[in-house]
Order: structure tokens, then sequence, then C-alpha cells
């Protein structure tokens, strides 16, 4: 039997028990093994640990653990992530493409409004969002820390809050996507890239007060469905200015 002393730092404590946050804690354990079960059998999935220092050293996951080691876990950031391969510099190596787990519905609309690639169907299987993840090189964003925990997620977060505007916070944050917002470049109803429309085009479909009073529009190929800047873009623009993003809302306008 060994045992080693282990610091979960900042908001990886989310994840531990009450009594057991903000601690070093003695984790005894049986051989030698890797740093990464021994994190996640603590409660913290792999994919929200930044960085591992083991006796002042920085390793990785395949670091096998001895006895009387010191570590300390840090959380995952733009900053911080040396074992994903998720960032470089702080920016994302691979674009912002994100697939969501059951009762994230409301998230994934926030995420489409906002311009991101996003899969979401309320009947996916943990095998269907671990495929995907995998095939397509997405964001698993999810509320199972046990889901996160399987070794073919490579990128993933769990969230934390249940408000979804709490929610769409805590993803841009993590992922650093406030320069690559895009609103209403998405459709909403089946995540296809949307397309400018003139309004004559389909004014015939619009209700009179939309036609008085609205004059830029997008389109959707795939569904048909005609977007314009209603309330929908008018909770966003709170959002945005809530994230201290004023310049953003100038830079990312649709064109008409």
């Amino acid at each position: 039997m060994g045992d080693a002393n282990i610091s979960f730092l900042n908001q990886l404590n989310d994840f531990l028990p009450r009594r057991k946050k903000d601690q070093v804690l003695l984790c005894e354990f049986i051989g030698n093994p890797s740093i990464k079960h021994l994190v996640e059998s603590m409660g913290v999935p792999h994919t929200e640990v930044g960085q591992i220092l083991v006796n002042e050293q920085s390793t990785n996951f395949s670091y096998q653990v001895q006895s009387g080691d010191t570590i300390i876990v840090y959380p995952a950031s733009p900053e911080v992530d040396h074992l994903s391969g998720l960032f470089h510099a702080g920016k994302l190596n691979i674009e912002p493409r994100f697939i969501l787990d059951n009762h994230l519905g409301k998230l994934t609309t926030y995420l489409r409004i906002l311009g991101f690639d996003t899969l979401y169907q309320n009947d996916y299987q943990d095998d269907q969002l671990t495929q995907i993840t995998g095939e397509q090189n997405r964001i698993l964003l999810t509320r199972d820390r046990q889901l996160l925990m399987r070794k073919t997620i490579r990128y993933g977060y769990a969230i934390r809050s249940l408000l979804p505007e709490d929610q769409i916070v805590e993803v841009i944050r993590r992922f650093g996507l406030t320069k690559l917002l895009t609103p209403f470049h998405r459709c909403l109803r089946c995540n296809t890239p949307l397309e400018p429309v003139r309004k004559e085009v389909i004014i015939h479909r619009l209700e009179p007060l939309t036609q008085k009073y609205f004059h830029e529009f997008r389109i959707c190929p795939n569904c048909n469905r005609v977007y314009w800047k209603g309330s929908h873009y008018d909770r966003m623009v709170k959002l945005i200015l809530r994230l201290g993003e004023r310049s953003l809302l100038d830079e990312a306008q649709p064109s008409p």
C-alpha cells in the first residue's frame, strides 16, 4: 500500500465532496496507478485538468504514481492546458465544434445563436456521443462526469450550472470563445450555416409588423427557416454585454 499527497486547485474543487474541498488530501493506492486513474478515482474528469505537477515537475497522464509523491492538479483553461493539446498560446488549435449531451437543449440554442457548430439530440446515447466526439473531433459538453472519464474522450467540459445563460458563459470562458462569436450565422433548428436573403424574396412569409420593422434577413438553405434580428437577437446582445465584449457587437453583425 502506498500513499501520496494530492491538491486540487480552484474550480476542480467543484468535483470533490464538501469535506475534501480546498485541502491537501492523503490518497492511498495499491501498486503504481497512472496519475489519470488516481485523479479520476477522486471524481475529477481528465478533461478538466490543465496541468499536473508531481514533486514540482510537470508530467502527463501516463505517469505512474509513487508512494510519497506530492501532486498538484491545475484546472484547464485557455492559458493552462498542457495535456489535451486543445490550445496553443491561449488559442484553440481546432475549430470550436461541439456536441451536447441530453438535457442541454437550451445551451445548444445559445451556442447556435452565437454561430457555433453544435450537434444535439435529446436521445443521444453515451456510446453515440463518444463515437461522434472522436470521429468528428468535437468538444463534448455534458453534466455527466463519468462520461467525460472515458479514455477516448479527448476534449470536453463538465457543465456546472443548471441555468442556460450561466452555462453559455461557462463555455465561452472555458474555451476562450469571445473573439469567435458570429451571431445569427447558423440555423437554430438544424445547425446549418445561414445565407443572406433579400426581403422581397421572403416577404410573403412575414407577419405585417416584421415586414414593417425589419430589413435584414437570413435563410437556412437546409430547412428554409427565415431569421431576422428579433427577440433572440436582443437577448444575445444583453448576454454579450454581460461578458464585457461590447466591441464584438459591431464586429459580428451579419451582412445584409
